[in-house]
């Protein structure tokens, strides 16, 4: 039902954008925040690092910070409560600062899918679960990730440069599927 009611609400909220877009925009405009909200390197300035690389450490930090709690996570919230785990407090830290450091990451570089859905899965199956050694590779193998992307989607079509999310998702979906399919056959 979840997975339904998200399919319904993106597919809605996508095509109010739409909309609004086209009645809204010039055509040059109507490029621009198509790049944006498929995610863009080409707008990104050594300025904005100066924001990015504060706010990808703070997000580092806090994981590696709380690597054995995300361990306790791994069996359930219930099992974490019973390792002694404060609950609210834990999600509520990991959860706002997965937020924040989400927001100011699109706001520079717009909305780049599957980066986060399918590397730290594709990092598991590589380093194991345990979140010492996970949360920094994952945030490698993240930035090589996007850095080949970004390569790929500008060197794909002669002459242009494809939004990068167009080349992650063109990516991260049959990966994202041959995971989903790995995790019912266990």
């Amino acid at each position: 039902m979840i997975i339904l009611a998200g399919i319904a609400g993106s597919q809605m909220f996508n095509a109010l954008t739409a909309l609004i877009i086209a009645q809204s925009a010039s055509a040059e405009q109507a490029r621009g925040i198509m790049f944006w909200l498929l995610g863009n390197l080409s707008g990104v300035r050594w300025p904005d690092t100066w924001l990015a690389m504060p706010m990808a450490a703070l997000g580092l930090g806090v994981a590696l910070w709380h690597a054995r709690t995300l361990d306790a996570f791994t069996f359930g919230a219930e099992s974490a409560a019973t390792l002694g785990v404060n609950l609210r407090w834990t999600q509520g830290v990991l959860i706002g600062t997965a937020a924040l450091v989400t927001a100011i990451m699109v706001s520079i570089a717009g909305a780049i899918g599957f980066v986060g859905l399918v590397v730290p899965h594709a990092m598991r199956i590589i380093v194991g679960s345990r979140h010492v050694r996970l949360v920094p590779a994952t945030a490698l193998a993240g930035a090589v990730f996007l850095v080949v992307a970004d390569v790929v989607s500008r060197i794909t079509i002669p002459g242009q440069v494809l939004p990068i999310g167009v080349i992650t998702a063109l990516v991260g979906a049959p990966a994202f599927a041959v995971i989903m399919i790995r995790g019912r056959q266990k």
